[in-house]
């Protein structure tokens, strides 16, 4: 197991709230000036003092076992409205509300409606029809390239 996975496991341990998940985590940077990025997500969301819990508790556990022998900034945070998607826990946190999907391409933007283990479904305005009329599409999430939730201001 390489770093990143044993931090990502060990993030996932040190949650308190079983609704919490880690989404990813990232070490970026070099030597001497790195950065370990942790976002973790919530079936009903995350507040910053739940970061900040985590970010104490992995600091201690990493200070502890010493898996990184250099100087580094430990950042955790939820992912922005400017990351993707990346889990099926995602999906399914986001329904009902408006996403973007790249597939090969294309591009379709609706009302996600359903994530399963194989991929989603999407409600949007049915492609040279009238103004009102809506589709579904299905898609598997191997087809899926990026999806990003659009941000509502209603």
């Amino acid at each position: 197991m390489d770093l990143v996975d044993k931090i990502k496991q060990t993030a996932a341990g040190l949650l308190a709230n079983p609704a919490h998940f880690v989404v990813d985590v990232v070490m970026v940077g070099k030597t001497g000036n790195k950065k370990l990025l942790i976002a973790i997500d919530g079936d009903q969301g995350v507040t910053i003092d739940d970061c900040a819990e985590l970010s104490r508790q992995l600091s201690a556990r990493l200070d502890e076992e010493n898996w990184i022998d250099e100087h580094y900034v430990l950042e955790v945070s939820t992912p922005g409205l400017d990351q993707p998607l990346k889990l099926i826990r995602q999906y399914k946190k986001n329904i009902n509300r408006v996403v973007r999907i790249r597939t090969g391409g294309t591009l379709l933007e609706g009302k996600l409606i359903e994530a399963n283990d194989h991929g989603v479904a999407i409600q949007h305005p049915k492609k040279g029809g009238k103004k009102h009329e809506v589709e579904t599409t299905t898609v598997p999430y191997s087809d899926i390239e990026k999806t990003f939730v659009m941000a509502s201001f209603k």
